[in-house]
C-alpha cells in the first residue's frame, strides 16, 4: 500500500511541478518556430528532440502538462460541486419525485459519452479548452450524484442520524454537518480517478481537435501532429505519449494507494 501511494504520488507531484514551472520559465519558448532545426533527435540542447515545427518538444510537454491538468481539475471541481449536493439530496429526499428527477437526469447524461456531448457543445460554441471543460464537467456530474447518492442512502441509516433526526435537525444540516463528513475519504478517492480519466478525455478531445487551441500547448494535440512522423521521428509521439501514461498511471496508483489508506477495513487486512 505504501509502495503504491508513494509512487503515484511522487508521479502526480513530477506533472504538477512541470505544470507549475511552466508557468514561469520553459527552456525555450513554444511560440518560437525553428523550421532549420525541425525534427532533431533528443540531444545535450533539446533533452526530448524538436517536432516538425523546430519547437523544443520539452518545452511542450511542460506547457501541455499545465493544459491538461486544469482542464481536468475545472472539470472535476465543476463535477463534484454540482454532483455531491445533488446526490445529498437525492438521499435526503430518498422515493420522492425529486429524488427520481435528479437519477433519470443522471441517467440521460450518462447516455451521452463526454466526446459525444463535447462534439454538441463544439458545434454551437466552437473548439477551445474552455468547451472541453465543460463537456468534461458535464459528464462528471452524474458520477458523483451517484456516488454521493449511495454512500448518503447507507449513512442515513445509522444510530447518530437517527440521533440529530431525533434533535430536529432538518435533512439539510444532517447532510452537510453528518453525511458529508462521513464520506469524504469516497469523494477523495473518486475526485483522483476522474481526475485521471479527465487527463484522458482532454487528450482525446484535442487529439481530435475539439480541446485546446493553438498556440495553447496540449499532449492531444502533439500526439496528432506526431501521427504521421512516427516512422521518421518516433520521439516527437513517445513524449507526450509517456506523458499520459505516467499522469494517468500515477494518478491511478495515488487513488489505489488512498482508497487503502483512507479505508480501515482494507488498512486492517493488508496489515
Amino acid at each position: 500500500m505504501k509502495k503504491t501511494l508513494w509512487i503515484g504520488l511522487g508521479l502526480t507531484l513530477l506533472f504538477l511541478l512541470a505544470a507549475a514551472v511552466s508557468l514561469l520559465w520553459t527552456p525555450f519558448d513554444i511560440e518560437s518556430l525553428d523550421i532549420r532545426n525541425k525534427l532533431r533527435p533528443p540531444d545535450a540542447q533539446n533533452w526530448l528532440g524538436t517536432d516538425h515545427f523546430g519547437r523544443d518538444i520539452l518545452s511542450m510537454v511542460m506547457s501541455g502538462a499545465r493544459t491538461s491538468i486544469a482542464v481536468a481539475l475545472v472539470a472535476v471541481g465543476i463535477g463534484m460541486g454540482l454532483g455531491v449536493p445533488l446526490g445529498l439530496w437525492a438521499a435526503a429526499r430518498r422515493g420522492a419525485w425529486l429524488d427520481e428527477m435528479i437519477m433519470r437526469g443522471n441517467d440521460l447524461i450518462f447516455a451521452f459519452p463526454s466526446l459525444v456531448i463535447a462534439i454538441l457543445i463544439t458545434a454551437v460554441f466552437g473548439a477551445s479548452a474552455v468547451n472541453a471543460i465543460i463537456a468534461i464537467g458535464i459528464f462528471n456530474i452524474p458520477v458523483f450524484a451517484r456516488l454521493s447518492r449511495s454512500a448518503a442512502l447507507s449513512l442515513w441509516q445509522r444510530d447518530f442520524i437517527l440521533a440529530a433526526r431525533t434533535c430536529g435537525k432538518s435533512a439539510f444540516r444532517i447532510s452537510y454537518e453528518h453525511i458529508l463528513p462521513n464520506m469524504i475519504n469516497l469523494l477523495i478517492v473518486q475526485g483522483t480517478i476522474q481526475f485521471s480519466l479527465g487527463i484522458l478525455a482532454e487528450a482525446a478531445l484535442s487529439y481530435i481537435g475539439l480541446g485546446a487551441q493553438p498556440p495553447v500547448a496540449s499532449w492531444g494535440r502533439m500526439l496528432a501532429d506526431a501521427q504521421t512522423l512516427v516512422s521518421i521521428a518516433p520521439h516527437v509521439a513517445l513524449a507526450p505519449g509517456m506523458a499520459i501514461v505516467l499522469m494517468v498511471l500515477g494518478l491511478n496508483l495515488l487513488g489505489d494507494g488512498l482508497r487503502d489508506w483512507l479505508d480501515p477495513k482494507l488498512r486492517v487486512t493488508r496489515a
